[in-house]
């Protein structure tokens, strides 16, 4: 076995007003926004529904209400006025994520399929001999209860280009430990479709990767 890459956890970026407004973590300044393929398709689709479905609903709603007499104590416009602010918020923060988009097959073909990078599914033991199998996905694809963890989080990023075999070193506000890596595949990574419910955690920490894609 052999030592490797023990990296320490940095602080976050200041998000901008929207990425704080998002219920996913923030992308490192600068960075590719990596996502596997159905997670490019959830956020498509979500922007497809919000822009087709929703917002023409709410806008009908809101022009309705408008037309009901005294807005200041229409309940149905201010709230429909408070639900378009957030359905435009949500349209531009897909945008821009979408535009930001660097789909990466995690069963396409890769030159090393024994070290890791994004896509990889990992199998790791630690130091209490407890395994533990990880995904790693985009920051809008994290599901704890899948074992989906972003790329910028911390066990991400202690993972990130070692191999069967090695041990590497989390760092973690939980504390720190040694992980050894047991097993690693690139396979299909399945996601939920848009509207199904998410068990998502939050991934920390700013990758000192420039290409975790491998």
């Amino acid at each position: 076995m052999s030592k490797a890459f023990t990296r320490e956890a940095e602080p976050d970026t200041n998000p901008g007003e929207e990425e704080m407004a998002a219920p996913f973590p923030p992308l490192p300044s600068g960075s590719k926004n990596y996502i596997t393929p159905g997670g490019y398709k959830r956020l498509m689709d979500e922007f497809q529904w919000l822009m087709n479905k929703e917002r023409p609903q709410v806008t009908a709603t809101v022009a309705w209400a408008a037309a009901n007499g005294d807005r200041s104590e229409n309940a149905d416009y201010i709230y429909g006025k408070k639900r378009m602010r957030e359905i435009d918020r949500r349209i531009r923060f897909l945008t821009k994520r979408l535009d930001m988009a660097e789909v990466v097959d995690p069963a396409g073909p890769r030159e090393d399929e024994t070290r890791i990078f994004f896509g990889a599914t990992v199998t790791f033991v630690n130091g209490k001999g407890k395994e533990k199998t990880v995904s790693i996905v985009g920051v809008d694809e994290i599901d704890t209860s899948r074992g989906y963890i972003s790329w910028v989080s911390p066990m991400a990023r202690a993972l990130m280009k070692a191999r069967e075999g090695d041990v590497v070193t989390l760092h973690a506000p939980g504390g720190t430990e040694e992980l050894e890596i047991l097993e690693v595949k690139y396979q299909a990574i399945p996601m939920g479709p848009f509207g199904e419910a998410d068990d998502a955690g939050t991934g920390t920490g700013i990758t000192g990767t420039n290409n975790p894609s491998g």
